[in-house]
């Protein structure tokens, strides 16, 4: 446990991982937000064209 005290009390490692958590949470977030519009525009147009 001593890396997990470590880890809340060192800004440094802190404010590293809280960033890169946030760009990893908006990288999941944009991806998943893309595949999902994508699949809704190509029903649309199959749709579109029946």
């Amino acid at each position: 446990m001593n890396i997990l005290r470590e880890f809340f009390t060192d800004p440094v490692l802190f404010f590293s991982f809280t960033g890169l958590a946030i760009v990893i949470g908006l990288c999941v977030f944009y991806a998943i937000f893309f595949i999902k519009k994508a699949a809704e525009a190509e029903d649309e147009q199959h749709q579109s064209s029946h």
